[in-house]
């Protein structure tokens, strides 16, 4: 894009920003003549995707800022009022605590009450899952979430949800992405006139106490934490996000004594003692796990931003706090969910769990053990959301869902990742192995010397600016255009092509028909079947690889077992790296 279509765009930017904040940046851009950053902020918009939006923020199309959020929200408002134009609509909005969230939120608020659309506002910062559990429990008809989840300071996001509580799907997503694409100018409403006529309204305590009492209702042996809680000791961090409160109100109403690491608890979205608010790093888990070990801590826990996710640390024999993984734990979740139910003859009528196709297929074994379906679905919660409305149609019942980015839900209240509801479950699940004389890392290994020792990787490459997209996009065409025969020296033996919509042998033969909607994801599945997966982020601009492996333990010898997988993995990422460079 030349120069003076950018300055085009940058003049209709200026014309209709009404936060002067990001309007001077702009203007300070022009003024010094900056054509690169320029060209950055405005040679796109920022795109509306199936997710919503996430981007830098600051002036321009390509940012998040009050404009792009008020487009996206008439969009929104425009599409919902096609949908349902004889009905008085309504709208939850919830914020974390980054950069000018609660800006945007009351922005959004404004654009639906100026539509006639009644705003409820949660009135302080607070966890995305509670915003899914409000949709459902007013009987609104969208929601709007402003975060960026774990991304860092310079971040700020913006998820749209459907009257079920779930992120929008086919085909709500693609009708709002249309909407949102063709406005221009949004309607806007005063705030105080807003309030005044009833279409705004902030929330109060009460979503919060049936939240908490929701939460509780999920757990199975109340009695035991009654018990052994005196004796149980938790170290907490939200990483400066909106998770401290309910957090604490729950393990405190539960009789659990939790520490929350001082230095994080306050909401701030500068993040300051971190660089990466994303509890799958263990560098941001490091001030909690130094808590842990002076607290002799039997658990720690950290929720990200809008704790959405929970990870986890607990003590080996040594006293050394070990990390598990998002996919670690949906397997300790899921095992402990279905013996309880079990144990307890709970177990309800055609019990399912529902995992991504990048999560562990020991989630599979366990399942299968339990004679319970394990159901997969694309990356992404709304996807598990959307298999739980086929089940509610199927006649199956939710008992689990999960995906390896520390995503986990036990309740069917909430349709989206919940953090708190898992944290709850970790810390009961916690006291009832401790109960049994194990620790959570015994327990995991049992269940190796039972199924196998499961290992999943990541690798992940940044890809930014305007260049970015396009070099992804070669690299899954390159992939498309020459199958790899093997990775590590393990032959490939099928292929899925998730965008194609189709699954074959290396050979050419036995091609399928997939039952998924359509993505941009390639899948290989090796000799000793170790599972390969490609993937373009859909809310960051990097590309992601996924390797999950499972090897035999012999004789229950686990250090051997994992030895061999550690020197499979390495084989398989080098021959990944050689594709990225």
């Amino acid at each position: 894009m030349d120069k003076t279509a950018l300055l085009k765009r940058a003049e209709e930017y200026l014309q209709n920003e009404k936060d002067e904040a990001f309007a001077s940046e702009v203007r300070e851009i022009i003024a010094k003549g900056d054509d690169k950053e320029l060209e950055d902020r405005f040679y796109r918009d920022l795109e509306f995707g199936t997710g919503g939006l996430r981007g830098v923020i600051g002036g321009g199309f390509n940012r998040m800022n009050t404009l792009v959020v008020t487009r996206a929200t008439q969009g929104l408002a425009d599409y919902l009022t096609e949908q349902f134009p004889t009905k008085q609509l309504s709208a939850c909005i919830a914020y974390d605590s980054r950069r000018r969230s609660r800006d945007f939120a009351y922005a959004t608020a404004c654009v639906f009450a100026a539509n006639g659309i009644k705003a409820y506002v949660f009135p302080t910062v607070h966890p995305t899952p509670t915003l899914s559990f409000a949709i459902r429990q007013l009987k609104a008809d969208t929601g709007v979430v402003v975060t960026a989840s774990h991304n860092p300071p310079i971040y700020n996001g913006y998820k749209a949800y459907w009257n079920d509580g779930s992120q929008v799907v086919p085909p709500h997503d693609q009708g709002i992405i249309d909407k949102v694409a063709v406005v221009k100018v949004p309607k806007l409403m005063d705030e105080q006139e807003a309030k005044e006529k009833g279409l705004l309204v902030i929330l109060g305590t009460e979503l919060d106490d049936a939240y908490v009492r929701m939460v509780k209702s999920h757990l199975f042996r109340p009695e035991l934490i009654k018990e052994t809680s005196s004796a149980a000791k938790i170290v907490y961090t939200p990483l400066h996000g909106t998770g401290a409160a309910l957090f604490e109100r729950i393990m405190g109403e539960l009789g659990l004594q939790v520490k929350t690491v001082p230095e994080q608890r306050e909401p701030n979205g500068e993040f300051p003692t971190v660089s990466y608010p994303n509890p799958e790093e263990p560098a941001a888990l490091k001030l909690a796990i130094e808590l842990g070990k002076k607290e002799k801590a039997d658990v720690v826990m950290a929720t990200d931003p809008d704790a959405d996710r929970l990870g986890i640390a607990v003590p080996d024999k040594n006293g050394d706090f070990v990390l598990v993984t998002g996919n670690q734990l949906g397997a300790l979740h899921l095992d402990y969910i279905l013996l309880s139910l079990e144990e307890l003859k709970k177990m309800p009528p055609r019990p399912a769990c529902i995992k991504s196709i990048v999560t562990t297929d020991l989630q599979v074994a366990i399942a299968k053990k339990h004679g319970v379906e394990c159901v997969e679905c694309l990356t992404g919660f709304k996807w598990i959301a959307d298999m739980m409305r086929c089940f509610e149609k199927e006649g199956k019942t939710f008992v689990y869902g999960t995906e390896e980015s520390y995503g986990h839900l036990i309740e069917t209240e909430v349709r989206d990742k919940d953090g708190i509801s898992a944290a709850a479950l970790t810390a009961e699940m916690t006291l009832y192995w401790r109960s049994q004389g194990k620790s959570l890392l015994d327990r995991l290994e049992d269940l190796y010397r039972e199924f196998g020792f499961y290992e999943e990787k990541g690798l992940n490459k940044y890809f930014e600016g305007p260049t970015g997209m396009e070099i992804m996009s070669g690299i899954m065409q390159g992939y498309r255009e020459n199958q790899p025969k093997a990775f590590g020296g393990v032959p490939v033996i099928s292929i899925r092509d998730i965008k194609t919509g189709f699954s074959w042998n290396a050979d050419g033969s036995d091609k399928t028909k997939l039952d998924l909607p359509e993505s941009d994801v390639l899948q290989w599945r090796l000799a000793d079947g170790t599972l390969v997966t490609v993937r373009p982020s859909g809310t960051e601009p990097k590309i992601k690889y996924y390797i999950l492996s499972r090897t035999e333990v012999k004789n229950g010898d686990l250090e051997n077992a994992r030895k061999a997988s550690s020197s499979k993995i390495e084989a398989i990422m080098a021959d990944i790296k050689k594709v990225l460079g």
